[in-house]
């Protein structure tokens, strides 16, 4: 292949082309008079991230486990006390090793969205198997929680060159792995507009890039809970601000420890302290931008 600055136009303008963002999707109200909105999110990635690339540490494994076992429960304790929701993105996998998990959340009144198969990295699938695991992680979320799934997260926060079009094909109302905005917009391929809301991630509001820790690697925490907390609430207010959207990343083996909970809850306490804020899941956000804009269903 030629070297990047040997492309001609049309190379580089289509792969710019291929996954763009749209028309703004910003309501200009949210309901009942609410300033901003937040959305908050938490991947349950459990014992995946370990099984994704073939490894099997047993320590790492019980990492994951510790998300399901700990983590989750203390997460949910919170939501509980503020009276929010949230949107749970879980790789099926993980839901097949902990369903009553993913029952108890739904029956509670959270989301369950699709977080790939085994949280495979998808950009180094071919389309059919993408599409397969992405069908079948479907599949198996309505099989266990009996609700279908309308929204995903991409298990590396990143498409292949097929994503899209499966996600099309899928009929899901809204994605939430891009980064092009802070605010919601519509997903545009290859110029076509496809009537799927995004609701956009940031590394900036992800708890995994402060935390994370791989003892065989140069992977080590360096930044304080506390530091944490101020970066979340400094984004949080200038969504506030803006009248925009606050959404937020965590994850139950990450988050979900005695030393760090503390953040979900400050920062909570923060957001309820404004009384102007409406706290919803990903699904009713994105449907709320949908509707409040007129969009049209995923072709």
């Amino acid at each position: 292949m030629s070297k990047p600055h040997e492309w001609d136009e049309p190379t580089w303008r289509g792969l710019v082309d291929q996954v763009r963002a749209g028309q703004n999707l910003l309501p200009d109200r949210w309901p009942g008079g609410a300033r901003c909105a937040v959305a908050l999110s938490f991947d349950s990635d459990h014992e995946t991230n370990e099984l994704r690339d073939g490894a099997t540490s047993i320590a790492r494994l019980g990492w994951g486990e510790y998300g399901a076992r700990r983590g989750l429960p203390r997460i949910q304790k919170v939501l509980d006390r503020f009276g929010v929701k949230a949107s749970f993105f879980v790789p099926a996998v993980s839901a097949l090793l902990h369903p009553d998990e993913q029952r108890a959340l739904v029956a509670d009144g959270h989301e369950v969205g699709l977080h790939g198969w085994i949280h495979e990295r998808n950009t180094q699938l071919d389309g059919a198997t993408e599409r397969d695991l992405m069908f079948r992680a479907a599949d198996t979320l309505e099989q266990i929680t009996g609700t279908r799934p309308v929204g995903m997260r991409t298990p590396s926060w990143d498409y292949s060159a097929n994503t899209l079009s499966i996600a099309r094909e899928m009929g899901l109302l809204y994605d939430s792995s891009l980064f092009s905005d802070d605010d919601p917009y519509e997903i545009v391929e290859k110029g076509d507009a496809t009537g799927i809301v995004e609701l956009p991630v940031e590394w900036i509001r992800d708890d995994a890039v402060y935390f994370m820790m791989n003892r065989n690697g140069p992977q080590r925490p360096y930044t304080s809970p506390l530091d944490v907390l101020d970066i979340f609430r400094r984004e949080f207010d200038g969504a506030h601000a803006e009248g925009g959207l606050f959404l937020l990343t965590m994850h139950p083996h990450i988050t979900g420890y005695r030393s760090r909970i503390f953040i979900l809850e400050e920062l909570l306490d923060h957001i309820k302290s404004t009384g102007d804020c409406w706290v919803a899941t990903h699904a009713e956000i994105a449907t709320y931008c949908a509707q409040h804009v007129g969009l049209k269903g995923s072709k």
